[in-house]
């Protein structure tokens, strides 16, 4: 055998030095991207409470939008105030309760005074609808 035939047959496999670095390397690399990926895997259990509220109100939002605009309106009467819950919101002691507030809306500031819910048009209605104790609402004026 000739020193060309020993060197190859010493080349064949991977030392065990080889294989450690090639896995340090690798490990070196992965962490950073899994890290990356935590915060996208933390922010799931949000994401969810986030859909889960919007389609519950937008459910409430398009039930009461269905009633007529009479009884919205003897709504906003009987609340008095924009920050009053109506009968339409859900009972008191309901786990992430949906809220519905309904006022009468000054669409047009003819009184100047960039108060939207003082000097109230004539059959022109703010509706909200919101989950209590969380940022979560929507809302939409209805005109008659």
């Amino acid at each position: 055998m000739g020193p060309a035939l020993q060197s190859c047959r010493a080349q064949r496999g991977l030392t065990y030095v080889e294989i450690l670095i090639a896995t340090i390397i690798l490990l070196v690399g992965l962490l950073p991207a899994l890290d990356a990926l935590r915060g996208a895997v933390m922010g799931t259990g949000t994401n969810d409470a986030y859909v889960q509220a919007q389609h519950r109100l937008y459910g409430q939002l398009e039930a009461v939008l269905a009633e007529p605009f009479a009884d919205l309106d003897d709504a906003a009467q009987a609340a008095g105030s924009r920050t009053t819950p109506t009968a339409y919101s859900e009972p008191g002691g309901t786990p992430g309760r949906l809220l519905v507030f309904i006022a009468r809306y000054d669409g047009d500031n003819a009184d100047a005074d960039s108060n939207p819910f003082t000097g109230v048009d004539e059959g022109l209605l703010w509706i909200q609808a919101a989950v209590e104790n969380t940022p979560y609402a929507l809302e939409t004026l209805v005109a008659q």
